[in-house]
């Protein structure tokens, strides 16, 4: 039998501390999985409770923290990917008031990669701006697989429907670096106790099929 190429998975949580990263800290601690966590430095400021979040995710080993910007655009994206010296002062004053080291980003409301080997910008009109975050020293990750949610903050798929998808990019090599995709998930949504353990289910499946 010929074997099988390892794949790698990555889960990414954007928009933390929100109510949801303490469960997923959690479920990355009890599966001893690695995760991202793409922070906003507003909500870091947002509460005393999403301060303490960010103090404990700071002192997990399993959850390495990025830079999702300040202020996350104040979801007025196209203002934000216009001005593009503005967009990159927001990261910088992200990595600042959060003391994060890595140059890792990803960019609010867009898919946008600037990587070594990866130049994808999802929407033209933020070319400049992707290309301004790069040539300051950012390295922007963006995803190959989106776990939705809808208004209720409730996922709108379940975790073996997430797998299937996962093993069609996989199979029709439709992931942005071969052997390698890169899930978004997002932290608010953890913050009911019904999907976390879609979650949790989800990570075991996948490290079951990794064996």
């Amino acid at each position: 039998a010929r074997k099988k190429k390892k794949k790698t998975i990555y889960l990414t949580f954007d928009d933390g501390p929100k109510k949801g990263s303490r469960k997923i800290m959690h479920i990355a601690e009890q599966e001893q999985v690695l995760i991202s966590m793409f922070i906003n430095g507003k909500h870091d400021y947002g509460s005393a409770e999403q301060t303490a979040t960010y103090d404990s995710l700071l002192q997990c080993d399993f959850v390495e923290l990025e830079n999702h910007s300040f202020t996350h655009a104040n979801n007025r994206y196209e203002k934000f990917y216009s001005r593009p010296d503005s967009a990159v002062k927001d990261f910088i004053r992200c990595a600042d008031s959060l003391g994060l080291t890595n140059n890792i980003i990803r960019t609010p409301g867009r898919n946008i990669w600037r990587t070594k080997s990866i130049n994808c910008t999802d929407i033209k009109k933020s070319l400049h701006a992707a290309d301004s975050l790069q040539h300051a020293g950012f390295t922007a990750i963006g995803w190959d697989l989106e776990w939705h949610f809808d208004n209720q903050l409730n996922l709108t798929n379940t975790g073996d429907e997430l797998i299937q998808q996962v093993d069609s990019l996989f199979s029709k090599n439709k992931t942005k670096k071969p052997e390698h995709l890169v899930v978004l998930a997002h932290n608010q949504v953890y913050a009911t106790t019904a999907d976390s353990p879609a979650l949790d289910a989800c990570i075991k499946k996948f490290k079951t099929a990794d064996e």
